[in-house]
């Protein structure tokens, strides 16, 4: 009799784990999340937390990025992307080519390539701890958000929707949330905040993050909440690959 019913019993879970499997994915993120920060060495932790605590808008960003992944379970968020990209991504329907090849020229400002171009020039003009810095946070951003879209599984805009207008490659893998934002504001957060460039030069690194996310949604391979939640995720790990510099300093001191 046991023997039954543990198969059967497994088969239920299974057919659950199917109809479910965004929910289970975000559960067994936020267990790893609660996990990684147990483990971590009391001292970091305590940096870490002193921290948020005195940076409002950072720990705000948290809570909104964990609230887009959450939407994502409800139908009505659905709907909202739909129409929002319905605006970027068809504009009218009337595309010149030139203005599509602009548009796809401009997303790749949020390719890892460029990121590595860029910390290769700081390297040889003598700021090398910045081009580490933009090295290592890009390679650790790329893990994350590769990570996040395993877990969170959901499918590009062209796949759920037939009509979503494509230009290029179509690209391989999953939506949320869309790397390139990630990239473009990871970028944008670590130099204002190492450069200290003033207003207007900050506002102009934003603002090119703003056009990369876009651009993601003009050509096709993300949602509108793919898009906010890169551009939050990229502005949080600015921030905290500076923080880390801080920890390391203070650790040293």
């Amino acid at each position: 009799m046991a023997e039954q019913t543990t198969p059967r019993a497994w088969e239920r879970f299974s057919v659950w784990l199917n109809q479910h499997r965004t929910a289970a994915r975000l559960s067994v993120l936020t267990a790893g999340l609660i996990l990684f920060l147990v483990i971590l060495p009391p001292g970091l932790r305590s940096f870490f937390w002193q921290s948020l605590q005195s940076n409002k808008i950072l720990a705000g960003m948290l809570i909104l990025f964990s609230l887009l992944a959450i939407s994502l379970l409800w139908s009505a968020g659905h709907r909202f992307d739909t129409a929002v990209l319905s605006i970027f991504n068809f504009g009218g329907r009337q595309h010149q080519m030139w203005w599509d090849r602009l548009m796809l020229g401009i997303t790749q400002l949020g390719s890892g390539i460029i990121a590595f171009v860029i910390s290769l020039g700081f390297f040889f003009t003598g700021n090398r701890l910045l081009a580490y810095e933009l090295m290592l946070g890009t390679l650790t951003l790329w893990i994350m958000v590769e990570f996040l879209k395993f877990m969170i599984n959901r499918a590009r805009p062209f796949i759920l929707q037939e009509e979503t207008r494509t230009i290029g490659n179509r690209p391989i893998g999953l939506s949320f949330p869309s790397g390139h934002t990630s990239q473009a504001f990871f970028l944008a957060a670590l130099l204002v905040q190492q450069l200290q460039p003033g207003l207007w030069v900050g506002l102009l690194f934003y603002s090119l993050a703003l056009v990369v996310g876009i651009t993601r949604m003009y050509v096709g391979a993300h949602y509108p909440r793919d898009v906010l939640a890169g551009a939050i995720l990229g502005s949080v790990w600015g921030v905290l690959t500076t923080m880390v510099e801080g920890y390391a300093g203070f650790g040293m001191g």
